[in-house]
Parts: C-alpha cells; sequence; structure tokens
C-alpha cells in the first residue's frame, strides 16, 4: 500500500481528527487488531455478535497508532495516536478504499458468478501477470469487507486490479462496483445458490448484472452463453458484451477432453481461428471458465499466446478438485464450494481419474431453497449413472443424495455426521480407491479429507 496522510483519511472518510497528526502517514489497514503495527490505520467493525471497538486497546499496546471509530469512549485516552471518528466504520472503509483505489490509477476487472468465479479470477490474474503488474483479491475476499481490504494491498507500482465481487442477496454487487468501478466484467454464470434469499434464477440474474451498473461505451462485459439466462441479444445497453459458449460464440468452446486428474484439453475458436488448449487443472467446467478469462483480458491487450501462457502457470486458490494421496488412497478434495452443477461436474472428474473404484463422499449444497431437496437427489441420480461404485452422503441435506442414488439402485450410505463417518473409514476405503469429497464450504468437509490423508 502506499503511504497515505491522516488528513486524506479523514476527508476520504468524512470523518473528524479527534486529535493526532493530520500530515501523518499508513501504509496498512487492518481490520484484526492482532496484525497492527505503527503505520498500521485500525477499522474496528461492529458484526452481528461482536463489535471489534472493545480490541482497540490491544492493537495500541500492539504498537497501532492510527484509529478508525464510531465510538468515541473507545479510544478515549489515546491521545498520543491519530483517532478520526466516524459514523460508520464499515461504510468509512469503503469510502476509503474507493478513494485509495482511485488514487493509485489501476485497470480493473472484476468477476462474478454463481460457481467459478474464484477459479476464473485466478485465471485472469496469471494471464495479466505475463504482461502487467498485476494484483488480485486475496483468497475468496469478494464481499463488503473483503474488497476493501483487497484494494489496500494494492500500490501504484501495478497496472492491472484483478477482483472477485460475491453476493447473497440483491444490491450487494451494486455496493462494490460503487467502490471498484471495473473497466472489464465477467459472469461466469447463473446458478441456483442464493435461491433462498433471492426467490428466483431470474432476480440472481439481476443481481449479477449488477456488475455492469456503471458502465458505458468504454466497458465491456464478458458473459458465459452456455447458460441459459446469459445472452447477448437481451443486454441492450451502451457497453460491449462479449458472448464466450459451445456454439457460434465470439469466443466458442469445443472438444472438451476431461483427462481426470491431469486436467482438460479443448478447443477455442475466435474469429475463425482456433487453437488447441491444455489446461492443467481438472475438471470440465474450467474449459469454460478459461475462455471467459481469455476473452476479458483481450479487452486489456493480453494476446492469446500471452493468454495461453499464463493458463500454464495457474495455481487455484482453495480446495478446488485438488489432488491428495496417501498410502495408495487418491482424493480429490473439492471442498470450497458446491451447486448441483459443480458436484456433477466434480463427479464426471472422477470417473475419468484412473482408479481402481472411485467414491464419492458428498455433503450438502447451501441456499437451494424450496427445492432444495429435489435438487440433492438429482446429484445422487447423477452419481449413479456416471458409475460411481460407493456414494457416501453425510450431514442431513445429503440424506436426499443418497436417496437419489438408492432410487436408481446405487451403492449408497449415510451419516449423520463427519464423526460418525471417520470410525468406518478405514473398513470402506482401500489402496487403489479414487476418492471425491464434495460439499459446501459451511460444512468443513476438508477435514474429512485431511482425515482420509492423516489416517
Amino acid at each position: 500500500m502506499n503511504p497515505i496522510t491522516i488528513d486524506e483519511i479523514t476527508k476520504a472518510t468524512n470523518g473528524s481528527l479527534l486529535w493526532g497528526n493530520g500530515q501523518a502517514t499508513i501504509d496498512n489497514v487492518s481490520t484484526d487488531s492482532r496484525r497492527v503495527g505503527c503505520k498500521t490505520l485500525f477499522i474496528p467493525l461492529k458484526g452481528e455478535n461482536h463489535d471489534a471497538h472493545k480490541f482497540i486497546p490491544m492493537a495500541a499496546e500492539a504498537g497501532c497508532r492510527t484509529f478508525l471509530t464510531s465510538n468515541k469512549d473507545a479510544t478515549a485516552g489515546l491521545t498520543a495516536c491519530n483517532v478520526i471518528f466516524v459514523d460508520d466504520t464499515l461504510a468509512a472503509m469503503q469510502a476509503l478504499a474507493k478513494y485509495y483505489l482511485d488514487k493509485i490509477h489501476v485497470k480493473r476487472l472484476a468477476v462474478t458468478g454463481s460457481v467459478g468465479k474464484t477459479s476464473t479470477r485466478d485465471m485472469v490474474y496469471y494471464m495479466c501477470c505475463e504482461k502487467y503488474k498485476t494484483g488480485r483479491s486475496m483468497a475468496n475476499f469478494n464481499n463488503d469487507v473483503g474488497v476493501p481490504l483487497t484494494i489496500f494491498s494494492l500500490d501504484d507500482s501495478m497496472d492491472i486490479a484483478v477482483f472477485e465481487e460475491g453476493m447473497d442477496h440483491a444490491g450487494e454487487i451494486h455496493r462494490l462496483v460503487v467502490i471498484t468501478r471495473p473497466d472489464v466484467a465477467i459472469i461466469t454464470n447463473v446458478g441456483i445458490s442464493h435461491l433462498e434469499n433471492l426467490g428466483s434464477r431470474e432476480n440472481i440474474l439481476k443481481a449479477k448484472m449488477e456488475i455492469a451498473d456503471y458502465f458505458g461505451p468504454d466497458n465491456a462485459l464478458v458473459i458465459n452463453e452456455s447458460c441459459d439466462l446469459l445472452n447477448k441479444e437481451d443486454i441492450h445497453e451502451d457497453y460491449k458484451v462479449i458472448g464466450v459458449g459451445e456454439k457460434n460464440n465470439d469466443y466458442t468452446v469445443s472438444n472438451v477432453c476431461d483427462l481426470g486428474e491431469k486436467g482438460i484439453e479443448f478447443t477455442l475458436t475466435v474469429h475463425g481461428d482456433s487453437r488447441k488448449i491444455f489446461l492443467g487443472v481438472p475438471g470440465a467446467h474450467n474449459a469454460i471458465n478459461a475462455a471467459l478469462a481469455i476473452a476479458a483480458c483481450s479487452q486489456v491487450g493480453i494476446t492469446m499466446d500471452q493468454a495461453i501462457a499464463g493458463l500454464g502457470h495457474l495455481e487455484l486458490t482453495g480446495k478446488r478438485l485438488a489432488l491428495r494421496e496417501s498410502r495408495g488412497i487418491k482424493v480429490i478434495d473439492d471442498t470450497y464450494n458446491a451447486a448441483p452443477e459443480s458436484m456433477k461436474s466434480a463427479i464426471n472428474t472422477l470417473m475419468n481419474t484412473e482408479g481402481q473404484r472411485h467414491i464419492a463422499i458428498l455433503g450438502g449444497m447451501n441456499e437451494l431453497g424450496v427445492d432444495s431437496e429435489v435438487y440433492h437427489r438429482k446429484v445422487g441420480d447423477f452419481a449413479v449413472e456416471s458409475g460411481v461404485d460407493l456414494l457416501i452422503g453425510v450431514e442431513d441435506k445429503a440424506k436426499a443424495i443418497v436417496a437419489g442414488a438408492d432410487e436408481k439402485g446405487g451403492n449408497a450410505m449415510w451419516f449423520g455426521s463427519k464423526e460418525e463417518l471417520y470410525g468406518k473409514l478405514s473398513g470402506l476405503l482401500k489402496s487403489g480407491d479414487i476418492v471425491l469429497i464434495k460439499a459446501s464450504n459451511a460444512l468443513h468437509m476438508d477435514e474429512v479429507a485431511d482425515k482420509i490423508i492423516n489416517g
């Protein structure tokens, strides 16, 4: 982060300097009182269950000398520090992030979508790194707090910033683009995650389209036209729309070959020019994600050769189809998140990976609304039709996955908790097995992968 003065912070946040030196500077921002130094701005946030203002004394003891506060009493006695009073520390943090991002003058690319946004963001980052100094969202920092923290990790030596922008409710992406104002954006797809909050896929589409709320003629939106709700012909705006898909699109993906744990191969055709691309990460769905990233990066001057070179260095964030092995058992750890389509894609990857038996250990998928049980049953049905040798469901929602498998005559069993499963693992698994583990991240099914690997 480039240094900024206390006076700049005060003006950007519409705050008032209670005491301190307006010409002093900070070069770091933290919402964690354990991660501060003398040049850190500590921002205490109020959550549903706690108010981080109580950690201000702890941050001061650790050497922090600059604070935002919406509670004057919380900073009483810190007269040797810089203290800026604001009405709302989160809103002030977001306003400061917008000010700082505008100040450092970087080109901005943003990614949203029901599934695949983090993988696609990673692809965009590695492609851009072939030509530019590039920054990106850290981990899955894609919300009201994470996006500002990402911005504060950037500096003016960078040419490009790549943001991931997530949502649970309408209006959330709009708040993020108020801050980030992307030049180019990607919508990976419109799925059924967040149906509980938004009620319909059409409402999810409206929420995703907020990423283009500030677009004009100089901006470009890249969409996955293989998704039934995303179509260039339906977008009547003054910005550029680029379609990616599997038939006669601006960027057309064909001949996708799932090589299991080894990755995928596919053909990408752009303006009549076809290129065969190898991607060394598993999952056939990543062919579309890669094409979306290539299309977006073309808008900031990345050539096809540079994009393909970037894919060669790709390392995906988190537990996404990560292959691990112990005692002759291979584990595909895909526990970062889950939706019906990504479940099916992961099962396809499982079945295309060499192993004596193909086993799926699946947990539930969250936020699918009133038809959640139907979606879970369809996953179990799909697993059996795909040839999974043994399906294991874990925790309540996975009962429906097992029920779907049972209806198809599959070999399936259910455990009420991870702990119940642990006691049976040694008898269920053997050398030569290939095991997929997948569920919504909130279920922490990565613990099952760790248990198998570590014994």
